[in-house]
């Protein structure tokens, strides 16, 4: 008998995590790589843990993620709305929790665009009265 996924989609700056939640024992898998592997910062691990242990869930569930795209940082939030969305479609009763804390919200802010004639976006070339 094939294992139950949950899917779901997270998203941040340009990063990409497609969470797949199952019965388990608390595994956390990224890219085929565990969690202490591909995050080795504690920082960033409790970041994507955070709905998890919020809900007191983080021994039930085993998570298997595929992560696309941006920094760290990034990743590790993309991760944390994956494993959040997912855990609403699994129990519709947990989004008020995970709502207060801020789980379910996209951030929305991404890299603003480089203008032209400029080196970066709003920065402008050094001036020189002489």
């Amino acid at each position: 008998m094939a294992k139950e996924y949950v899917n779901a989609l997270g998203r941040r700056k340009s990063a990409v995590a497609r969470v797949y939640l199952s019965e388990g024992t608390g595994k956390i898998t990224i890219n085929k790589r565990d969690l202490k592997d591909y995050f080795p910062s504690e920082l960033i691990q409790f970041v994507v843990k955070q709905p998890l242990n919020l809900l007191g869930v983080a021994e039930k569930y085993d998570v298997l993620v595929n992560l696309k795209g941006g920094g760290y940082t990034g990743q590790s939030q993309a991760l944390r709305l994956g494993i959040a969305r997912a855990l609403v479609k699994i129990n519709a009763d947990d989004k008020k929790a995970l709502r207060a804390e801020g789980f379910i919200t996209r951030d929305p802010r991404e890299v603003e665009r480089k203008k032209p004639g400029r080196p970066k976006a709003r920065r402008r070339f050094q001036f020189s009265k002489r």
